[in-house]
């Protein structure tokens, strides 16, 4: 159990309901699928139409939801995934703000379904994303079963953490300016959209490495130190998304097309931000491509 379960998570996590699911019942991503989980996100764009029974885009702008209830507690969050996401908003919030000036929070969206985003549909074909304009957060949970199925994760607690992490990195990234200091310029291992993830999955692994140091008001940490299987698990979640695993179950990998990394840089700079911390992070732009 990854919380404890006397920790303070009441937030103000939003949930929103979509009107359909882009997949159902366990049915297999493909390859068009595949390309979409890899390119929507980074391109900010909505590729969920490729899919068989995908959701409709509607109007590609945010709507409303609702509060997350009944998650009041770390008892809540480790035992519903809705209450987990809430709890790692406080957790990461917390760490952010200390760690960055003039900090502002992003929205956290938990999608049940899937919804319409300034950046395309929300969904688990997508997978998790941030949205830039919007400054928002996006996961839909069942996206977790998805890597179990698909690409041979175990996703337990703490990598569900790692990965809502990584999306908080992309946020870090916007408010400091990163975005715009290292615009996309294609793809490859050595390209800046390369370099934007693996500093992302830094930047988790920094997180992860403090995560039992933010506290509740009552000055109870919200979640419990890491253990070696828990860390385990999280280096095999990066693993999973990386873009050779990824490709290689549909038959080919092109390094030149690589939008998000190896599995080996992603468990890499995972590593790299959970043992030397934030400060280790910023290196990721100034390596050569062959360093990272």
């Amino acid at each position: 159990m990854t919380f404890n379960p006397d920790a303070d998570i009441s937030g103000n996590t939003t949930r929103r309901r979509g009107r359909t699911a882009a997949i159902a019942g366990g049915a297999g991503v493909g390859v068009l699928g595949i390309i979409a989980l890899i390119a929507g996100p980074l391109l900010g764009i909505d590729l969920t139409g490729l899919l068989g029974g995908g959701a409709p885009s509607g109007s590609g702008e945010p709507v409303g939801g609702s509060v997350i209830e009944n998650c009041d507690t770390g008892a809540d969050a480790n035992a519903d995934i809705d209450c987990r996401m809430a709890g790692a908003q406080l957790a990461l919030d917390d760490f952010w703000a200390e760690n960055v000036d003039g900090y502002r929070a992003p929205q956290m969206i938990v999608v049940d379904g899937s919804t319409p985003t300034q950046c395309g549909t929300a969904s688990n074909a997508v997978g998790p994303f941030y949205c830039p304009p919007e400054e928002g957060v996006y996961v839909d949970p069942t996206f977790f079963q998805l890597m179990q199925q698909q690409f041979g994760a175990s996703a337990g607690d703490l990598a569900q953490l790692y990965i809502v992490g990584h999306e908080w990195g992309h946020h870090i990234q916007n408010i400091t300016g990163d975005m715009d200091r290292y615009p996309n310029n294609g793809t490859g291992p050595g390209s800046n959209g390369v370099r934007m993830e693996l500093q992302a999955d830094c930047y988790a692994g920094a997180w992860i490495g403090r995560i039992s140091e933010e506290t509740d008001s009552k000055g109870v940490p919200y979640l419990k130190p890491t253990t070696e299987a828990q860390r385990v698990d999280a280096l095999n979640a990066a693993a999973a998304v990386g873009d050779d695993n990824i490709q290689a179950q549909s038959g080919f990998v092109n390094p030149e097309s690589w939008t998000h990394g190896s599995s080996d840089q992603r468990q890499r700079w995972f590593a790299e931000g959970y043992q030397n911390g934030l400060g280790a992070c910023g290196q990721v732009f100034t390596l050569a491509e062959g360093d990272l």
